[in-house]
């Protein structure tokens, strides 16, 4: 039997159910910082969580969470601040009103800038000054960039914010990497909307919901789940279903996109444009086949409406045969561990989170210091690229 300290972890346990009669296996999440014991079973390896907490994970589905889960009364008194008021700003804090909050319970935490004239036309109470709104805030929704929020929120939030604040994340990244900093006594929060901001909104006034992730990865106060239940009811994410998640299974898949599986898609498309290229097609029917008509687009709303595989159905049947017996001949084992060295040993271990951190300040220059400029500016000379910009160019007026 051995004894571990974590961060976040995934497992599976045993467990006699009182009803069924019979044991059960289940899997768990653990929270950051919990203490787990470990049985070690022929080929299986068992945990027992010694730490209290609401179990958000059976038998590997997530627990979802819906309205009459969630109580609004939590929020009742409390003062609700958004640190931003750009996509995600704007979408939450309007359906947090539409939602019974009132107005002067709200305040929006931002800048000097055209997003604090938006907020101020909206009806929205605006604090310019972050130390003001710190020392107000109840609840604490951060919705600034990424790699600007550790400099903000450390710096001119945090010394200021209540010892008993609940603090409110939309993105796993800062609170996994611990680049964020809290007080024991207060709760963190993810309150994460798997939308953009504007679809966050228009589906909330269709009374409609949305995918969203929740989790407690701090209980400060003990009441951390009743807090994100309820804010995420009153943002609209429960009439759907909030997903039972974490910082560490959001980062990873977000990550994980962005530095695996999108890149490689990229790729997929640059060589299979150069190779048609190559074989003499156009560059107005390769653009227009591959992308500009927008049949991509198209495709994954069918996936998300009936199913990754079950769309297929909807093309002809050379499109079928031609996509389900080629993809079952590519047999996956290299790009699958180019995946897990992407996960292990780029995100998982910190090093890319590092090496961005080394990089933040220079994204806010101008011109070729700033290397996400440089990155656009090299791939400005793939074939693909240039390709679409002749193409814009020769039907201006038609797109």
């Amino acid at each position: 039997m051995t004894f571990a300290q974590v961060h976040h972890i995934s497992f599976l346990y045993l467990k006699w159910g009182n009803v069924t009669g019979h044991w059960g296996c289940y899997s768990a999440t653990v929270p950051r910082y919990g203490f787990i014991r470990t049985y070690d079973i022929g080929k299986w390896v068992f945990y027992k969580r010694t730490l209290p907490s609401r179990l958000e994970f059976i038998m590997g589905q997530a627990k979802i969470y819906y309205d009459s889960d969630a109580d609004l009364g939590v929020l009742s008194n409390k003062k609700i601040v958004f640190l931003g008021f750009g996509n995600q700003g704007s979408a939450q804090a309007q359906n947090l009103r539409d939602s019974g909050i009132p107005n002067d319970q709200i305040l929006i935490a931002n800048r000097v800038d055209s997003y604090a004239e938006t907020a101020k036309a909206k009806g929205f109470h605006v604090e310019h000054d972050f130390a003001t709104a710190a020392e107000v805030a109840d609840v604490l929704f951060i919705l600034i960039p990424d790699q600007v929020q550790p400099r903000v929120f450390n710096e001119q939030f945090s010394p200021k914010l209540k010892s008993n604040a609940t603090i409110v994340v939309a993105s796993g990244y800062n609170v996994f990497f611990n680049l964020l900093k809290f007080q024991p006594g207060q709760d963190v929060v993810m309150v994460a909307p798997r939308m953009i901001g504007s679809s966050v909104r228009s589906l909330h006034e269709k009374g409609r919901g949305f995918p969203c992730f929740v989790s407690v990865e701090q209980n400060g106060t003990g009441k951390g789940l009743d807090a994100a239940l309820a804010l995420s009811r009153a943002i609209g994410a429960t009439k759907q279903g909030a997903i039972a998640s974490s910082v560490r299974e959001e980062t990873i898949m977000d990550l994980m996109a962005e530095q695996a599986l999108w890149p490689n898609i990229i790729m997929m498309f640059r060589e299979a444009f150069n190779v048609l290229k190559d074989a003499g097609c156009s560059d107005e029917a390769l653009c227009y086949e591959m992308w500009m008509s927008k049949e991509p687009a198209e495709i994954f709303e069918r996936a998300a409406d009936d199913g990754f595989v079950a769309q297929l159905k909807h093309h002809s049947t050379i499109s079928q045969y031609g996509q389900l017996s080629g993809s079952l001949k590519l047999e996956g084992g290299t790009m699958r561990e180019h995946f897990k060295d992407i996960l292990y040993n780029q995100i998982l271990s910190g090093k890319f989170c590092e090496a961005f951190s080394q990089i933040e300040d220079d994204l806010d220059k101008e011109g070729d210091t700033n290397p996400l400029n440089e990155l656009y500016k090299r791939s400005e000379e793939m074939e693909l690229v240039k390709a679409e910009k002749r193409v814009r160019a020769r039907l201006a007026g038609l797109l």
